[in-house]
C-alpha cells in the first residue's frame, strides 16, 4: 500500500505534467523531503490504450501513472522509471544486479518542460534532473550520402545507441571565404532533426579543428594564404574567420539544442587541443566565441590522457579518448577534474589506413570486452566510428611524423558498420552486450541494402591532359612559382584541392633539384616525354639534353594536407619555393589548377578531342566509359585492376582515389549517385591505363593487419 504523501506526490506529478513541468516540481518535492521512499511508477505499451488521447504525448515524458510498483520495499531506494533517459547503474557494488530500463520511447521531440539539460552531478550525468548514461556513436553527415543518413541512424538505435556525434567540417561549409553552403550533402540542420526525428540526442562537435583523418583537420585552405598565419591560435587573421564562420553556423545549431526543443544535449569546445597547445588563450576564446553566440548546452573537451592537462577550459567537461584501456586510465580524469561524471569521447572501435600499409583491423571480442570494462566502471561511451563512412573526393587527410603518409579514401575504420553500411561482428557483439544493460529487447535492425556486381565497364575513351591544356583551362601567369593557396582563383580563394600544373621553357638538360618544394608528388615532363617523379624522398632527377627550347612540366599533387600534429601551418601545396636547374632556379611559370571541380568536369564531358582508346597508352589523359543499368540502381564497387594512380567520377560525384599501391583496391559508389540507364564514368588516371574497370559486390580494402 502506497503512503498518503507518496499518493500526493503522484498526484503532484501528473498535475505538473500537464503544466510542462513534472521534472521541476518532482525534483523541489523530493529536495524539499528527502526521507521520502518513492515508489518506481511503470505503464507498459498495453496499458496505453487506457490512457486519453490528449495525454499520449506525455508518455514521452515518462509518466507512467498506472500499475504502480515499490522497488526495494518500504526501505529500499526508488527511482523514477523514464523511458526518455538511458539509465545508469545506480549504487554499484560487489553483487549488485542491473537494474531494467524501458527507454524505448527515447524521442527527443517529445521531451517536455526542457529546463535543466544535461548536468553533471556526484559523478554523473543528468539529464533534466534524472541519471543518465551516454551510449554514442560517431557518424560524419559529410561521409555518408544524405540517402543513407537515416539507415545508419536506426542501426545505431538498433545497436543500443541514444546518442549520435559529429563533427562539422569548415572546409566544406566554406570552401571559398564568405561563402557558405548548407545545402543537399551539408545540411546540418536536416542532418540533426532527423537525428531529433530517429530519438537520437547529439553531441555536436563543431570545431572549427576537427582532425577526423580530414584534409587540415576541417580548416579551410585559404587561411593559409597568409604567410603569417597561425591556425589554432588567438592570431587575429585566424579568430577574425572563426567569428565569421561561427556568425553563420551557430545560427542553424543553436535552435536545434535540448532547452529550445532540439536534440543537442552537449557541444565540444574545438578538438584535442591538448595536443597542439601552443597558445593559452585560445580554449578560452572558442568557449567564449560558442557562449556569445546562443550556445547554452554542457560543454566539453576531447584529448588523449597526454593532452588532458592541456587541453582544459574551465567550465568545459574534460573527456578522454583512446583504445586501449590502461589500467588506472579513467582515474587519471580524477586528477584533472574531480567529482565528473567520466566520459570517453573517442573509443577507437577501429583505426584509418594510410597508402602503401595495410588495411587496419581491431580484434572484435577486444573491443567489446574493453567497452564492457568501461561501462562496468561507470564511464559513458562515444564509438568512433559507429560508421566511419568515405573521404569522397580530394577530401582525405594525412599524418606527418617520421614521414608523410596520405590517408586512403575508404573510411572503413574497421568501425562497428562498413563503409557502405553492412552489419559486423562488432556491431552484433555490442547489440548483445547493450541489450544486456538496458534489459529491454533493443529495435530489429533494419535490413541491408544488397549490393550489386554490374561486370565489366568498358573505358572506350580518353583525351590527353595536354589536348585539355588550351581548351579549357587558362593558365596563370607568374615569374615565380606560386602555391596552390596563393593562386588567384576562386574569388580570390585560391585553390584548395586536386592538382596544379606548372610549365616552363628549358634549353637543354641538366640536373633538376627540388629543395624539398615539392608538396606532394610531382612528374616530371620533358615536353610531353615522362622522365620521373618528385617527393618527399625524391628530390633530384636528371634531364636528358636536347636540341632548342623545350617545356618542362610539373604536374603536382595535392595528396591531402596533414590533419593532425604541430604541423598545420606548414600544409601550402603545390611548388611551395623555387626549383632548380644546374643551380639556376626556374622562373616564368604558367601555371594550370585542375582542382576538376564540378564545372570544370561538365566542360570536359562536351569538349571536342575526345577519342578512342588505342591499345596501349600512357597517361596522364581521362578515359570515359558507360554504366547501363536496367533496374532499380545499388550499391556497387569499382576495382580498378590494371590501372596505376588516379582519381574516379561517375556522374560527376567524385568518388576519391585510387593508388595501386594499396591498401584500397575498389572505391565505394553509392546506389542513390547512379541513374537507372546510362551513367558515365570518368577517370583521370596519372600514368598506366587499363581498358576496363570491375563493377564487384564486395569491397576489397587490402591485406589486414592487427592493431597492436
Amino acid at each position: 500500500m502506497l503512503s498518503l504523501p507518496t499518493l500526493a506526490l503522484v498526484r503532484l506529478y501528473i498535475i505538473a505534467a500537464l503544466m510542462d513541468d513534472a521534472r521541476l516540481q518532482i525534483n523541489r518535492s523530493v529536495r524539499s523531503n528527502p526521507s521520502l521512499k518513492l515508489p518506481r511508477v511503470s505503464l507498459t505499451r498495453s496499458h496505453q490504450s487506457f490512457v486519453s488521447p490528449s495525454l499520449q504525448p506525455v508518455l514521452g515524458l515518462g509518466l507512467f501513472i498506472l500499475r504502480p510498483r515499490v522497488v526495494g520495499g518500504s526501505a529500499g531506494w526508488a527511482a523514477w522509471y523514464y523511458p526518455c533517459l538511458l539509465p545508469v547503474v545506480s549504487e554499484p557494488c560487489e553483487n549488485a544486479v542491473l537494474h531494467r530500463f524501458n527507454w524505448s520511447e527515447l524521442i527527443p521531440l517529445r521531451l517536455w518542460g526542457r529546463t535543466l539539460g544535461l548536468q553533471t552531478e556526484n559523478s554523473q550525468f543528468l539529464l533534466e534532473g534524472m541519471p543518465f548514461r551516454i551510449f554514442g556513436g560517431s557518424m560524419h553527415y559529410f561521409r555518408v550520402p544524405r540517402e543513407y543518413w537515416e539507415d545508419r541512424m536506426l542501426k545505431m538505435k538498433a545497436c543500443g545507441l541514444n546518442t549520435l556525434t559529429t563533427y562539422v567540417p569548415w572546409n566544406l561549409h566554406e570552401q571559398e571565404r564568405g561563402k557558405f553552403d548548407f545545402s543537399q550533402n551539408l545540411d546540418l540542420e536536416a542532418f540533426l532533426s532527423l537525428a531529433a526525428k530517429n530519438g537520437l540526442w547529439v553531441i555536436l562537435r563543431p570545431g572549427p579543428y576537427i582532425c577526423s583523418e580530414w584534409d587540415l583537420g576541417g580548416l579551410p585552405s585559404w587561411l593559409l594564404q597568409d604567410p603569417e598565419m597561425q591556425l589554432r591560435t588567438t592570431y587575429k587573421g585566424f579568430t577574425e574567420a572563426v567569428d565569421a564562420y561561427f556568425d553563420h553556423l551557430m545560427p542553424i545549431v543553436v535552435p536545434l539544442q535540448y532547452k529550445k526543443g532540439g536534440p543537442i544535449i552537449a557541444v565540444q569546445v574545438e578538438n584535442e587541443y591538448g595536443s597542439y597547445a601552443k597558445d593559452p588563450n585560445y580554449m578560452t576564446y572558442i568557449k567564449m566565441a560558442l557562449l556569445n553566440r546562443g550556445i547554452v548546452e554542457l560543454l566539453m573537451t576531447s584529448d588523449n590522457k597526454n593532452g588532458l592537462s592541456f587541453g582544459l577550459v574551465e567550465g568545459a567537461l574534460a573527456t578522454v579518448n583512446f583504445q586501449k584501456l590502461e589500467p588506472g586510465l579513467l582515474k587519471y580524469l580524477d586528477t584533472v577534474q574531480r567529482g565528473q561524471p567520466k566520459m570517453v569521447m573517442e573509443y577507437w572501435t577501429g583505426w584509418f589506413d594510410n597508402w602503401g600499409g595495410p588495411h587496419c583491423v581491431f580484434d572484435a571480442d577486444e573491443m567489446v570486452n574493453t567497452v564492457a570494462s568501461i561501462l562496468k566502471l561507470g564511464a559513458s561511451i562515444n564509438l568512433y566510428m559507429f560508421h566511419g563512412g568515405t573521404n569522397f573526393g580530394f577530401m582525405n587527410g594525412a599524418l606527418e611524423a617520421d614521414e608523410y603518409k596520405s590517408d586512403v579514401t575508404s573510411y572503413d575504420y574497421d568501425a562497428v558498420l562498413t563503409e557502405a553500411g553492412d552489419y559486423t561482428s562488432k556491431f552484433f557483439k555490442l547489440r548483445q552486450l547493450f541489450s544486456m544493460i538496458i534489459g529491454q529487447p533493443l529495435p530489429l535492425p533494419p535490413v541491408i541494402e544488397s549490393k550489386a556486381s554490374y561486370g565489366a565497364i568498358l573505358l572506350h575513351q580518353y583525351i590527353s591532359l595536354w589536348d585539355v591544356l588550351p581548351s579549357l583551362l587558362q593558365p596563370i601567369k607568374s615569374e615565380f612559382p606560386i602555391n596552390m593557396e596563393n593562386l588567384h582563383l576562386n574569388d580570390s580563394s585560391g585553390q584548395s584541392y586536386g592538382y596544379v600544373l606548372y610549365e616552363t621553357v628549358i634549353f637543354g638538360g641538366g640536373h633538376l633539384h627540388s629543395r624539398d618544394h615539392v608538396r606532394d608528388r610531382a612528374q616530371v615532363f620533358v615536353n610531353t616525354m615522362y622522365v620521373g617523379e618528385l617527393d618527399y624522398n625524391t628530390v633530384e632527377l636528371s634531364l636528358p639534353e636536347g636540341q632548342g627550347f623545350r617545356q618542362l612540366r610539373l604536374l603536382v599533387e595535392n595528396r591531402g594536407r596533414v590533419n593532425y600534429g604541430l604541423a598545420l601551418n606548414e600544409q601550402r601545396k603545390g611548388l611551395i619555393g623555387d626549383v632548380f636547374l644546374n643551380k639556376t632556379p626556374l622562373r616564368n611559370f604558367k601555371i594550370y589548377s585542375l582542382e576538376m571541380k564540378p564545372g570544370f568536369m561538365k566542360s570536359l564531358r562536351h569538349t571536342a578531342g575526345w577519342s578512342a582508346v588505342p591499345d596501349y597508352f600512357v597517361g596522364p589523359a581521362f578515359f570515359r566509359g558507360r554504366l547501363w543499368i536496367e533496374h532499380q540502381p545499388q550499391d556497387t564497387f569499382l576495382k580498378l585492376q590494371g590501372w596505376e594512380k588516379g582519381v574516379v567520377f561517375v556522374n560527376g560525384q567524385n568518388l576519391g582515389r585510387y593508388w595501386k599501391i594499396g591498401p584500397q583496391e575498389t572505391l565505394y559508389l553509392p546506389g542513390p549517385w547512379l541513374w537507372k540507364g546510362s551513367n558515365e564514368i570518368v577517370i583521370f588516371e596519372e600514368r598506366t591505363a587499363g581498358r576496363i574497370i570491375q563493377s564487384v559486390d564486395i569491397p576489397y580494402l587490402g591485406r589486414t593487419q592487427y592493431v597492436d
